[in-house]
């Protein structure tokens, strides 16, 4: 693994497209606001749940980026199909960042790390470069699993698609109203959930395990973000499915997967235990798996030993 992402993120110069993007959605999220109705209410609501916790927390992070859990092909490719609804890019891209993030966090080659900046980490990094747009060539280093499947890769290319046609469908079903609270202010509320998890949940927060970053547990983020807010236990324990480790910590990502693992639509499902603490924090050699966080690669301990993720007591485990 290269030990540093230089090639992949690049910061010379404004994004205009994304820039442009930006701009429209919060502008279309506040003249949202002089159209509320409680159907369009209630419908952005579902779509949030639907992009963010089933698209973003299960299905581009805790099943394509860190193979959590398994599922049959459909399943997957819905919930990626749901992760695009978020506007923050197609499956290809989205990976391949998050696994650079975990490999390099908070230090040279994170491409969204506070210590660069608080407002770097939560927008700015992504309104330069080419930071919302990816090939296979960049991205095939840290998402080659991604980039070998067919639909992913498409998908990947015409991210776009599936929310143009929700904005036509709300269009035509609701008028303006359903289309400004359905697209523009949900997406924009739930793209600042999520940088919030790049941003304030690496400076905010408590910590749980010793990890070699600054990655916080946020109970705000985390109801916000349906569980991603614990972050300090994800980056200790990154393949788990299950970010809120203790009772009183809501992850509803998690109870979803566990629903899926009852009806046996998910399988090979990893989780995490508080029964064990991580060792201090260093790590001396760069990881060689693109799952890597914390102080322990994917599998082992920093001392070799086995990770301490527990098996379900559900079926299919």
């Amino acid at each position: 693994m290269d030990t540093n992402a230089g090639s992949f993120i690049k910061r010379d110069r404004i994004n205009w497209i994304s820039v442009t993007a930006f701009t429209v959605f919060h502008v279309g999220a506040f003249v949202a606001l002089f159209f509320f109705s409680w159907p369009a209410f209630f419908t952005a609501l579902t779509l949030y749940w639907i992009s963010l916790s089933l698209g973003i927390g299960m299905g581009y992070h805790r099943l394509l980026t860190h193979r959590s859990y398994k599922t049959p092909k459909w399943l997957e490719y819905f919930l990626a199909t749901c992760g695009t609804l978020a506007l923050e890019g197609g499956p290809m891209f989205w990976v391949a960042t998050h696994r650079i993030h975990h490999q390099f966090s908070d230090k040279d080659g994170d491409p969204h790390t506070p210590r660069d900046g608080k407002w770097w980490s939560h927008i700015v990094w992504m309104l330069v470069g080419d930071a919302t747009h990816c090939n296979i060539d960049k991205c095939s280093h840290y998402a080659p699993d991604i980039c070998k499947d067919p639909f992913l890769v498409w998908l990947s290319k015409y991210h776009y698609v599936p929310l143009v046609i929700l904005g036509v469908l709300l269009l035509a079903l609701g008028g303006l109203p359903l289309l400004l609270w359905g697209v523009f202010f949900r997406v924009t509320m739930g793209l600042h959930a999520t940088w919030m998890v790049n941003s304030l949940t690496h400076f905010w927060g408590s910590r749980r395990f010793a990890t070699r970053d600054g990655s916080r547990n946020n109970w705000f983020v985390a109801l916000l973000s349906f569980g991603e807010g614990w972050h300090n236990n994800h980056h200790a324990y990154p393949t788990s499915a299950r970010h809120g480790l203790a009772w009183y910590e809501i992850d509803m990502s998690w109870w979803e997967i566990r629903f899926l693992q009852t009806i046996g639509l998910a399988t090979s499902v990893s989780r995490a235990s508080l029964k064990f603490k991580l060792h201090s924090p260093a790590c001396e050699s760069p990881p060689k798996t693109f799952f890597h966080a914390g102080c322990r690669i994917a599998g082992e301990s920093s001392a070799g030993s086995p990770l301490p993720i527990q098996p379900s007591p559900l079926r299919g485990i």
